[in-house]
């Protein structure tokens, strides 16, 4: 059975009277992506803290690496990255990444390797001062690297970043995760994160509200799925008398129906034949499902 890069069992974490978090349980496996999503104050940064062992939890257990979080072999195997890394400008990126080798007893002479890994080789001997946002965020990704770690914990990581950049960027994680190393990261990106994770897991006032692949949580929410069919010139009001309930906006019908009717829907809608030029179907978003799960929890 495979173990658990990180391992969660009902956590709580108290901050006088107000409950930051309350019996969330949780599994990370190596090389899962896990996406990380709840409003501000919902326990994310709490979580992440816990698991860096930076602050303590009140009650459950958490394990890093089957290390207690903060301990010397639960630090050797995890990397953090903030939402807003900071490095001295005057420093190129490779006295930098030299510099974190040190201070993590590698060898310094990989520096330039972990910089070719995150795209930086060629900007290697320029200051950092010099260095766009999305460079300065690969900086960090590299550093993060140093030691090979089992997990990254990454917060808001693509923040600032242009959309290149952001593709660039969750690219290096596929490459990572296809490694074995698992990420667990924290997002207000939702469509980033909709088709670049493996599991979404929800926290809303501290609950852990919802956890689940995209179409596991599509299910689990069950909210309409909206359905655009454009008609063939001179056919839209047969369409309309056809689909009752659709509104015709620009030439195409707007309807939505319960994820249990889309496939007598969808058969309707094939028995028009010609009539119909296109069809476009849209699932809910993880827009959706957030605000769903949010809106469920009251908040």
């Amino acid at each position: 059975m495979m173990t658990s890069t990180l391992k969660i069992s009902a956590l709580t974490k108290r901050f006088g009277d107000v409950a930051a978090l309350s019996d969330v349980s949780l599994a990370i496996q190596p090389g899962e992506r896990v996406a990380l999503l709840g409003h501000n104050g919902a326990g994310k940064s709490t979580m992440m803290k816990i698991i860096l062992g930076l602050i303590p939890a009140t009650s459950g257990r958490v394990e890093v690496c089957g290390a207690m979080p903060g301990s010397a072999t639960a630090r050797a195997q995890v990397a953090y990255l903030p939402e807003n890394a900071a490095f001295h400008p005057a420093l190129t990126g490779l006295e930098q990444l030299r510099h974190y080798l040190s201070l993590r007893s590698e060898d310094p002479g990989q520096a330039q390797q972990l910089l070719d890994q995150v795209g930086l080789g060629a900007a290697a001997r320029r200051r950092i001062g010099t260095y766009s946002k999305g460079m300065r965020q690969r900086v960090g990704l590299a550093q993060a690297l140093i030691g090979a770690p089992r997990l990254l914990v990454l917060d808001e990581p693509t923040s600032g970043l242009d959309p290149v950049s952001r593709r660039d960027f969750y690219a290096l994680l596929d490459q990572f995760a296809a490694r074995g190393t698992a990420i667990l990261l924290s997002s207000h990106a939702l469509t980033e994160v909709e088709a670049r994770t493996d599991r979404i897991v929800i926290l809303s006032g501290g609950h852990l509200v919802a956890e689940g692949s995209l179409p596991a949580l599509r299910r689990l929410a069950d909210l309409p799925v909206a359905l655009h069919v454009t008609a063939r010139n001179g056919y839209a009001p047969a369409l309309m008398d056809a689909l009752p309930g659709a509104i015709l906006v620009g030439g195409a019908l707007h309807m939505a129906c319960p994820q249990s009717e889309k496939l007598a829907l969808l058969g309707r809608i094939a028995g028009l034949g010609d009539k119909v030029a296109d069809l476009e179907v849209l699932p809910p978003s993880l827009e959706d499902i957030y605000s769903h799960f949010s809106r469920r929890d009251g908040q």
